[in-house]
């Protein structure tokens, strides 16, 4: 299959060493990701978000493009191409403030076009999505606030944005989220445990 991920931290898919004040649990998770599905011989389309430099930042007349089914950045218009053609999608990235980064927010709003990743068929009635290959969405998500508080007391924010409010309506329904609480105060033998469960788990994708 091809795999596309969408990879968002500001360090980089390169930061998964352990080296304090330059890592990230979000690039190790990265790293087993793609050596699991290297195992399974998939074809992985890696987005690095901040290293290809993409702005998440909506212009006047981008918005006024997006409202005509187009697209004005480049990158976004590539990013548009590389969905269209992958089988399942994978998102990584660390929740702040209990949500994604502005950064993947930004992702979907530019490059989610009505015309091109999805159609409305008229205003209020289900989307449908324009992604012929897609069987599926993977999330991967690393936060410091407990597993329990997240789900039942802020009521799962980041699903409700990328899974209801953005998959399903498209028509979407194969999505499972994988979610990575407090590592920093686990051990390292812990979040290698993690990590080891994290490739065997996508060399079965």
């Amino acid at each position: 299959m091809r795999i596309a991920i969408i990879f968002d931290h500001p360090y980089g898919a390169g930061a998964s060493a352990n080296i304090p004040h330059a890592r990230s649990y979000s690039a190790a998770l990265l790293a087993s990701v793609m050596r699991g599905l290297a195992l399974n011989h998939h074809e992985v389309d890696l987005m690095d978000l901040h290293a290809d430099g993409f702005n998440p930042v909506i212009s006047a007349a981008e918005l006024a493009a997006w409202r005509q089914g187009k697209t004005l950045d480049p990158l976004a218009a590539d990013y548009q191409k590389r969905i269209i053609a992958a089988d399942h999608l994978i998102f990584i990235f660390p929740i702040w403030w209990e949500c994604m980064p502005a950064t993947t927010k930004g992702f979907l709003d530019k490059v989610f076009v009505k015309g091109t990743i999805y159609h409305e068929p008229k205003p209020g009635r289900p989307f449908s999505h324009l992604l012929p290959k897609l069987t599926g969405v993977s999330l991967l998500t690393v936060m410091s606030t407990p597993d329990t508080i997240y789900r039942w007391f802020f009521g799962n924010p980041v699903t409700k944005v990328l899974f209801r409010g953005t998959f399903r309506k498209m028509g979407i329904h194969k999505l499972r989220w994988y979610n990575y609480t407090g590592m920093e105060r686990r051990s390292p033998q812990a979040r290698e445990h993690y990590l080891q469960k994290t490739e065997q788990r996508f060399a079965r994708l």
